[in-house]
């Protein structure tokens, strides 16, 4: 937010620079960035000044040309040559001497003295156009004839030379969102008077507006104030308020709307003028519209309304979409003589939905969504109604509506001292403390020797709690006047065993090393990407109260969609081979576990890595050859994961995944039936629906179980073996459903003290086989620790394990 210093200083009598100024604003929460110079035209005519032509004479080598002699007031009489076609005798203009840069062209240029057609000219006489106050080149200014000749230009154009603020305001601190908010924050800060515009002038000048109003929904709007303005004249805007509004990037547009602008960044109160005369049967209704009610608003849209909207009716149809954007029909034109002035509180909540729903974001969306000060609006109705008969002429011609059914109350707050200085850290005289309560304008209401019962403003949004005071406290206290103990108390935290940070950097190293790129997704998503998913059912998402939009309406409960939505944006770029991974958690709602004394009981967040391929193995290159990604790659990939968290493959076992999120998959799970990882193809189906045309290989490992695991897992120091492995072959005849996972597992079931790796080589599904079945060639690596191993030894392992291929799978040796 863009916030000028001459401006504050019409609210506290300011003297420290533009500089120190930024630098207190972000010490008491207000973080101020650059501070920015800036004119109301450029170069603030400097060195320009006016001057009276005492002699013109035409130019001896031109027909158009003149040669003068200007009086700039010094006593001096300067020769220029001029060309204007109004220059004369006697006239008073603005003149640009020597040295003088002047800043309306496209480029600034600098006078300098110049012969032109033989004659000398000391200086230029200016035209609107060229120093920047106008658009006019027709000729040079003329000034009134009673102007003081030698005047600075912009003494006489009341340039103004201000210095913008670009103060961050963060959501909570809605009361700040003005310059009066921050002219208050700094008067508590610096312990200056604040002075409030004065609206004792504002009277009503007579009765004649018959505009009614009622409010049908107060839960939306529990404050509603207005009044008509009659005879007002819609034309340009004075100087001052132009040069406010432009000064911190603010259009001008008309008078009228500039001072609903100018009160939207002074008070931070949003108003809205409408043409009196276009309100249908003299009528103002705030209420809701059937659903998909047609409004065009100013923007020239045409929108389709929800019933949850609330609008400003007239007695026919909407006007305004209530605190967020105005009607075409009913807004100010340059044929607007008389106008109806809405100030209001509506419920933040009702503008933030409406907002997103549209896709709007107002400059009084922005303040109402945060919560502006409801006991404001009339203050806020009398300084904008006094400033429109200012600059507009015209009457008030109604007395002010205000319709306030629920007034909002000061909300209380019980301050313990023990517990202010016990959170700062510092023991605070009482007095001070008061003294600061009194400056944020928070009242005491009673007090004892221990504690204070406090009344908070309700413009202060982000104070609700006794910490909130003495947050705010601290704030104008200062953070610097807190200076820390000689003693400093600390006790030894508990450090998890194992780190899941340590384990995440680890395996992030793990695959960044093997060619992957991390990924990072909104953890909100689309519900409609679960409609049908039996793995994870549309019951089982967490719903957003108030979404952003449909996009964003539920927590993800798995981290494939969100790959899949990068997968496509790099495959449309030209980006086919990927290789991406992500840590991040996923939600679920249990319905079973809601309904009783935890609110929270029915929800769960874990942590997950997800692991995606698709393409090739590598982009083509000279050096080697690329191939298709397959799921072994991954597999091998997820494998060396669980091994570089210390999780031996023998540890767990692998079984046929039943996910309908995938094609075909796989699990892995320890010998407890906890899953560990689950990796497959993802199902063309689900890859359609992000029109990605190519296999994705997506691996879920469950992080949390990963970590559990590895509590189980001791960590042994080993010397190399020193009696030689032996490896063994065996030729299998299974049928077609069977895969090496179970194998796999059943050899390592069978032989757990000899058995160090099973290694699948070739698999034939060729001729020579019977119907429905295939050929696995497995070799089996065999070592004992302890002594050489013997044939006899070695063949009676080999015969177990065949005979358990036998039994269990019905596997016939070739």
């Amino acid at each position: 937010m863009n916030i000028s210093y001459n401006w504050l200083k019409k609210y506290i009598l300011l003297t420290l620079s533009p500089e120190e100024t930024a630098k207190k604003l972000t010490s008491i929460g207000l973080e101020t960035g650059k501070v920015e110079n800036v004119e109301s035209v450029p170069g603030g005519l400097r060195g320009l000044v006016t001057a009276r032509v005492v002699e013109c004479h035409d130019h001896p080598d031109s027909d158009h040309l003149h040669v003068t002699k200007v009086d700039k007031g010094d006593g001096e009489l300067l020769q220029i040559v001029c060309g204007a076609p109004n220059c004369r005798e006697g006239i008073i203009t603005v003149l640009a001497p020597i040295g003088t840069k002047l800043y309306g062209g496209e480029e600034p240029f600098t006078i300098k003295k110049s012969k032109i057609r033989g004659v000398e000219s000391f200086g230029m006489l200016c035209a609107e156009d060229e120093i920047g106050i106008g658009t006019s080149h027709a000729g040079i200014i003329e000034l009134p004839s009673d102007t003081p000749v030698g005047m600075p230009a912009n003494e006489y154009y009341n340039i103004e030379n201000d210095y913008v603020m670009e103060v961050d305001i963060t959501p909570n601190r809605a009361d700040a969102i003005s310059h009066f908010g921050v002219a208050r924050d700094l008067a508590a800060a610096l312990g200056l008077k604040l002075m409030k515009p004065s609206v004792e002038g504002f009277k009503v000048d007579n009765n004649k507006s018959r505009i009614s109003v009622s409010v049908e929904n107060t839960e939306a709007c529990p404050r509603y104030s207005a009044l008509t303005i009659s005879g007002i004249t819609i034309k340009e805007s004075p100087e001052w308020l132009k040069n406010k509004l432009t000064a911190i990037g603010v259009r001008s547009i008309n008078n009228v709307v500039d001072v609903t602008n100018f009160i939207l960044h002074e008070l931070g109160q949003p108003l809205h003028s409408f043409d009196a005369d276009k309100i249908k049967g003299g009528k103002v209704i705030v209420r809701t519209l059937p659903d998909q009610t047609k409004m065009t608003t100013l923007d020239g849209v045409e929108r389709s309304l929800s019933a949850n909207d609330l609008i400003i009716c007239n007695e026919k149809e909407g006007m305004c979409i209530a605190g967020v954007f105005g009607g075409m029909e009913s807004g100010i034109t340059d044929e607007t003589k008389n106008v109806f002035l809405e100030s209001a509180y509506f419920n933040p909540v009702w503008i933030r939905k409406t907002a997103r729903r549209h896709g709007l974001n107002t400059d009084a969306s922005f303040r109402y969504e945060r919560g502006c000060d409801p006991n404001n609006t009339v203050y806020a109705l009398k300084r904008a109604a006094m400033l429109i008969k200012e600059v507009a002429g015209g009457e008030i011609s109604s007395d002010i509506i205000d319709i306030y059914p629920n007034p909002i109350n000061d909300f209380k707050v019980h301050l313990s001292y023990g517990k202010v200085n016990s959170l700062i850290g510092k023991e605070i005289p009482k007095d001070v403390v008061k003294d600061i309560l009194s400056r944020l304008e928070i009242r005491i209401c009673a007090e004892s020797e221990d504690a204070l019962d406090l009344e908070v403003p309700p413009y202060r949004v982000d104070v609700r709690r006794d910490v909130d005071v003495i947050e705010d406290i601290l704030r104008i206290y200062g953070y610097g006047n807190v200076v820390p103990g000689e003693r400093l108390d600390t006790s030894i935290s508990y450090s998890q065993k194992p780190d899941p940070a340590k384990l995440q950097t680890a395996l992030s190293r793990q695959l960044t090393g093997a060619g992957f790129n991390e990924i990072l997704n909104n953890s909100l998503t689309k519900l409609s990407y679960y409609n049908g998913l039996q793995s994870y059912p549309v019951g089982r998402a967490v719903k957003i109260m108030n979404p952003l939009g449909s996009d964003l309406s539920v927590t993800r409960q798995t981290l494939l969609f969100g790959g899949l939505e990068s997968i496509a944006h790099n495959r449309n770029r030209q980006r086919a081979n990927i290789k991406f991974y992500e840590f991040g958690n996923c939600y679920h709602y249990n319905a079973e576990k809601s309904g009783g004394e935890n609110a929270l009981a029915a929800y769960s967040e874990e942590m997950h890595l997800g692991v995606w391929m698709a393409g090739n193995t590598s982009d083509a290159s000279w050096s080697g050859v690329s191939r298709k990604i397959t799921f072994f790659d991954l597999k091998a990939h997820v494998i060396n994961l669980l091994t570089r968290a210390g999780i031996k493959q023998n540890s767990y076992v692998t079984k046929e995944g039943d996910e309908d999120i995938y094609s075909k998959s796989i699990r892995f799970e320890t010998r407890q039936g906890k899953t560990i990882a689950v990796l497959g193809i993802v199902s063309p189906k689900i890859l359609k629906a992000f029109d990605i045309d190519t296999e994705v290989f997506f691996a879920d490992v469950l992080f949390k179980n990963v970590v559990s695991l590895i509590k189980d897992v001791a960590i042994t120091y080993k010397e190399l073996p020193k009696y030689p492995e032996v490896k063994r072959d065996l030729a299998l005849l299974i049928d077609k459903n069977i895969n090496f996972a179970e194998i796999e597992n059943i050899a390592y079931q069978t032989e757990r003290k000899l058995l160090k790796k099973v290694v699948l080589f070739d698999v034939y599904e060729g001729k020579n086989l019977e119907e429905g079945k295939k050929s696995y060639a497995v070799s089996f690596t065999l070592q004992d620790n302890e002594k050489t191993l013997e044939d006899r030894r070695i063949d009676s392992t080999m015969e177990r394990l065949t005979k358990a291929f036998e039994e269990k799978l019905g596997a016939k040796l070739r």
